[in-house]
């Protein structure tokens, strides 16, 4: 039977927050966005929403480029934040950051991931972990749902925050991000590895959480 330390990181990581990520794709929000059932200003409010938390995890990246655990997690090609920023501008026009206000759970996810990106760069990961490699896969089938369901051109305005364009082969660049995660874990010890994981748990937990704000702002009709 495998020890905890033949496992790659990568995969203990993605089991043991199996059942938050689950939770968080299965969010009332969601499946009500991806199913059609509302409208473009829901979707444009959670675009807005991502924008604080890219903005929280993008602001330090210089800093943590030097991280001997979060510096090689920190890449170009991922950065979201002006991919966010013209999906709001055609959105919700020239002025989209008037009337924009981050809802309580993103503002609760934005100070952890501050907090995280100042004083524990290996938390950092985790949420780094979630978040991008989750746009790099499930991204993607929403970027496709949006296009179809809001009429948006393929990979164009509205929905270039899940196009990567400096990642050209999406399925190697994931490949090489599980290595470093397996690295990273190689490079912390068992506590250090625990608390890891309870802080990719946190990650999905918070985004829900987000969700969650956002289906009481769009209930559902009677």
């Amino acid at each position: 039977m495998p020890t905890p330390e033949s496992v790659p990181f990568s995969t203990v990581l993605r089991t043991a927050s199996s059942e938050e990520h689950e939770a968080a794709e299965q969010s009332s929000f969601m499946s009500r966005l991806l199913g059609g059932r509302l409208g473009i200003d829901a979707y444009a409010d959670l675009t807005g929403q991502l924008w604080y938390v890219y903005r929280a995890l993008e602001s330090r990246a210089g800093q943590l480029a030097e991280d001997r655990l979060a510096g090689p997690f920190i890449d170009r090609a991922l950065l979201r934040t002006a991919a966010v920023e013209r999906d709001l501008a055609h959105l919700r026009g020239p002025d989209w950051r008037e009337g924009l206000a981050p809802l309580p759970a993103t503002a609760a996810y934005v100070a952890r991931v501050e907090e995280l990106a100042a004083e524990w760069p290996a938390g950092y990961i985790a949420h780094h972990y979630t978040r991008y490699l989750g746009d790099l896969s499930g991204g993607q089938i929403i970027r496709g749902i949006a296009e179809k369901t809001w009429g948006f051109e393929r990979k164009g305005d509205g929905v270039r925050f899940y196009v990567f364009e400096e990642v050209d082969n999406p399925a190697a660049f994931k490949r090489e991000y599980r290595a470093k995660l397996d690295a990273a874990g190689e490079a912390m010890d068992e506590v250090e590895r625990r608390r890891v994981v309870e802080e990719c748990k946190r990650a999905f937990v918070l985004n829900g959480a987000i969700f969650r704000d956002l289906d009481a702002r769009y209930p559902l009709s009677a």
